[in-house]
């Protein structure tokens, strides 16, 4: 709709005495028939009258809905890792931003882990808005991937946000201090190769270190099968294994003790365009080769970074309860308080919103198919 303004402006006659009246809206000669400004302005007012009526009837809806209910945050891993202390932290705050004011009940579980938890956000799952959850980063990929088990369509799902768009973050391949290698060239032969850890299959760290093998010819061996990185720091302080890759948030977060002894040493940094302020020796992987094919699939690997933290609905939820949830996602998120409990955790928040996290899956599913095929070939994806 064009502004009426002083002057006359293209779309509206020109006032004066040879044209008093607007356009016709029928063909009869009844004076009752024309659209003059003023009829259409009176109009035009009362169709944002009953807008915004409708907009005020939808959120008192989804605050009645919300009112006295539990919301339940679903975490897909073991306490201890950073999914699960990002769930916790989302769990305390987001319910003073939704309509209605409801609580929110963070639940471990980890059976099944994201994978299990996507597909039933996509068939199963509360449709209702009663359930979120946090998701591993790595899941949605499984999907575009073509991975058999993926029994979801990542866009189909409501995405919330992403508490970190890992803009300060970086990942990292680490060995415990007590490992020989002091950098990626003591790890070439004849030196016995570094055993690495892993959780389940689309998890980010396992991904991590089968592309660190495969691609960048890292003399590593990959050892799968572990809940979370404090399973894994475990093994490393046993001997029964030498690394594992992990963000460096994630560790300042929940293991401060062992980064502020230095208990680790970091060879590698993925999910960057330039070293990381506090890794300035550490090199990139973009900066170990020069081809082309195995750039696009270190580029791929990466990119569930830059949604390093998403939170979900399950697909199918009331469009203003959606709505709303995302709107409290991001209120939350740029909140004092909120802020306050993010740091004293030693969480960094870099967040983005639904859109954004849609944007990156789109631009995931867009990637060229013998990209994804090699890919899915290192990780051992069952296609």
């Amino acid at each position: 709709m064009r502004r009426e303004s002083s002057s006359a402006s293209p779309g509206w006659p020109a006032p004066g005495p040879a044209q008093k009246r607007g356009p016709r809206v029928n063909s009869a000669d009844d004076d009752s028939f024309l659209l003059t400004r003023g009829r259409f302005l009176s109009l035009l007012g009362c169709v944002l009258i009953g807008g915004v009526q409708r907009a005020q009837a939808a959120a008192s809806s989804v605050e009645s809905f919300y009112r006295g209910r539990t919301i339940t945050l679903i975490i897909p891993t073991a306490p201890g890792g950073i999914n699960n202390l990002s769930g916790r932290l989302v769990a305390k705050h987001l319910g003073r931003f939704i309509p209605g004011s409801p609580s929110i009940v963070a639940e471990n579980r980890e059976q099944g882990g994201g994978l299990a938890l996507a597909n039933s956000f996509m068939n199963g799952a509360a449709k209702d808005g009663s359930v979120i959850a946090v998701i591993q980063r790595g899941i949605p990929q499984l999907a575009v991937q073509g991975d058999k088990n993926a029994k979801f369509d990542p866009l189909a799902l409501t995405w919330l946000g992403s508490l970190s768009s890992f803009a300060n973050d970086a990942y990292m391949l680490v060995v415990a201090a007590r490992h020989p290698a002091k950098n990626l060239r003591d790890l070439a032969p004849p030196a016995p190769p570094a055993l690495i850890g892993g959780d389940d299959p689309g998890s980010t760290n396992l991904t991590f270190a089968l592309v660190a093998k495969e691609v960048l010819k890292l003399n590593i061996e990959v050892k799968d099968g572990f809940a979370g990185a404090p399973g894994m720091f475990l093994a490393m302080a046993n001997g029964d294994l030498d690394g594992q890759v992990i963000g460096l948030n994630s560790i300042t977060a929940n293991q401060p003790e062992i980064w502020r002894k230095k208990d680790v040493r970091v060879l590698l940094q993925f999910g960057r365009a330039r070293r990381h302020p506090l890794l300035p020796d550490v090199p990139l992987a973009s900066e170990l080769t020069r081809d082309k094919a195995a750039l696009d699939v270190i580029a791929f690997t990466e990119a569930p970074l830059y949604m390093a933290l998403p939170f979900l609905a399950p697909a199918g939820i009331p469009s203003d309860r959606a709505a709303a949830l995302q709107s409290a996602f991001m209120a939350m998120a740029k909140d004092k308080d909120f802020l306050a409990d993010a740091e004293r955790a030693k969480l960094d928040i870099t967040p983005i919103d639904g859109a954004q996290v849609r944007a990156i899956i789109v631009k995931m599913a867009a990637t060229p198919k013998d990209v994804i095929a090699r890919y899915n070939q290192i990780t051992g994806s069952t296609t």
